[in-house]
C-alpha cells in the first residue's frame, strides 16, 4: 500500500498531536503514530490512554490500509528532509515503513494497527460551541493554578461547570483558586466536567489563532473537542471537586486600587530578598499608600518600597507568597486591579479593575501567616 504526501504537510500534523506520545508509555504501541488511509485521507491517531488525538490529511493513496508507525524517528526524519512530495509504502503484513524522498530512502519498523487502543466515540450528545479565542483565553487564564498533587486528583484538573447561560472554568491548588467565568457562551443544559491539565495544555497549543468555532461534547467518561481536522478526546477525572463557592469570602470591606504593572514590578524587585522558603512578602496598607516588604532573616537580607494607591478601609497588613502574587497579576490584562481584604488571616481577591462584559476572572490567594512585625 502506497501514498504521497507533502513532508512539510505531514510533519505539521503530526507535531500538532506529538505532545500526546510519552516517552515511557504503559503500552509499547503507544510510541507510535496509527496511520489510517481511506478514500484519498489519511488519518493520524496519538494516545496516551488517558487522551487521544486525531488529525487528517488529504493525500494521494488508491488503498486502504493501517499501520503504527514510530512516533519519534518519523518526526526526526520529516524534521530534516526540504519540502517535497514524499512517498510511503506500507507492508501490512511485516509492518515495515518505507520513504522515498528525492534525497533517498529510509526503512523503518512499524507496529501492527490492530494493537493500537480503540479511540472512545460520543453517543447520543448535545454538543455546545465555544469560539477557539474564548477557549484559549479560559485555559490560559486557569491552567497555572492547577494543583500537581496526585493525592487530590480532582484538583489536578480544571473544572468545567456548563449551565444554560454561561460557562466556568475554576483551578485550584488549596492554595490559591481561580475563576473564570464567560457569559457570552451559553451551553443550554447543566454540567459538572472535571478535564485534566494535560489534555488542556495539548487542547491550547492546538487551538488555532484565526477564529475558529470549537465543539465540545460529553458523556460519563470522556469529553471531546473538535475544530478544523483536528480531534481530541480525553477522559475525565471521576472525583468530586472541592466547593470552591464556599472558600470566596463574601465580606471583604477593604479595598485596594493600584496599578497592575507597578505592584507586579514591586513584588518582584522585593521577593529578591525574601526567604527562599516561604516568599513571603508583606503588604502594609495605610491611607492612600501601599508599602510592600520582605525580609531574610537567616541572611539579614530585607527590602521595602512604598507605592501610591487608592485604598478604602481599615489600616492592615497582609502576608501573601510572592511566587503566588507574581504569576496571579501577570495573568491579568487591565491596567489596574482590585484587591479585596478582610482580615490578615482570610484569603484575598485579586480582579481587574475593568473588565470585559462577557468575561468575569476572580482570583483568590491565600495569605500566608506574619512571624513578626517590624
Amino acid at each position: 500500500m502506497k501514498f504521497i504526501v507533502s513532508s512539510s504537510a505531514l510533519l505539521k500534523q503530526l507535531q500538532s498531536i506529538n505532545g500526546v506520545v510519552t516517552n515511557n508509555p504503559v503500552v509499547p504501541i503507544l510510541e507510535n503514530f496509527l496511520f489510517e488511509i481511506e478514500e484519498g485521507k489519511l488519518t493520524i491517531t496519538a494516545s496516551d490512554l488517558e487522551t487521544s488525538m486525531i488529525t487528517e490529511l488529504p493525500v494521494e493513496a488508491r488503498e486502504a490500509g493501517r499501520i503504527a508507525a514510530p512516533a519519534r524517528i518519523l518526526l526526526d526524519t520529516l524534521k530534516n528532509l526540504p519540502d517535497q512530495p514524499v512517498t510511503f509504502t506500507l507492508d501490512e503484513e511485516t509492518y515495515t515503513i518505507e520513504i522515498a524522498s528525492s534525497n533517498g530512502r529510509y526503512k523503518l519498523a512499524g507496529e501492527n494497527a490492530t494493537d493500537f487502543p480503540r479511540v472512545p466515540v460520543v453517543k447520543g450528545s448535545t454538543p455546545i460551541e465555544i469560539p477557539s479565542s474564548s477557549l484559549a483565553r479560559a485555559i490560559n487564564k486557569t491552567i497555572f493554578a492547577v494543583s500537581t498533587d496526585e493525592l487530590r486528583p480532582a484538583m489536578t484538573g480544571i473544572l468545567v461547570q456548563l449551565a444554560d447561560s454561561q460557562v466556568t472554568f475554576v483551578a485550584t491548588d488549596g492554595h490559591r483558586l481561580l475563576r473564570y467565568r464567560r457569559s457570552d457562551v451559553g451551553a443550554g443544559q447543566t454540567a459538572n466536567l472535571i478535564i485534566p491539565r494535560k489534555a488542556f495544555n495539548l487542547l491550547k497549543g492546538a487551538l488555532p489563532s484565526e477564529a475558529t468555532p470549537v465543539k465540545v461534547e460529553f458523556n460519563n467518561s470522556n469529553a471531546f473537542f473538535s475544530f478544523n481536522q483536528m480531534r481530541l478526546v480525553c477522559r475525565l477525572i471521576d472525583e468530586r471537586y472541592p466547593d470552591y463557592e464556599n472558600v470566596i469570602p463574601v465580606s471583604n470591606p477593604n479595598k485596594l486600587i493600584i496599578s497592575r504593572q507597578e505592584i507586579l514590578n514591586s513584588v518582584k524587585r522585593i521577593s529578591i530578598y525574601s526567604n527562599k522558603t516561604t516568599h513571603q512578602v508583606r503588604l502594609r496598607l495605610a491611607g492612600s499608600e501601599l508599602t510592600v516588604s520582605a525580609e531574610d532573616l537567616d541572611f539579614s537580607n530585607e527590602a521595602n518600597e512604598k507605592l501610591p494607591c487608592q485604598y478604602d478601609g481599615e489600616d492592615m497588613e497582609i502576608g501573601f507568597n510572592a511566587k503566588f502574587l507574581q504569576e496571579m497579576l501577570s495573568n491579568i490584562d487591565s491596567e489596574e486591579i482590585t484587591l479585596e481584604l478582610s482580615t490578615p488571616n482570610r484569603a484575598g481577591l485579586l480582579m481587574p479593575t475593568l473588565a470585559d462584559d462577557n468575561e468575569s476572572i476572580l482570583m483568590l490567594v491565600m495569605p500566608v501567616m506574619l512571624n513578626n512585625y517590624v
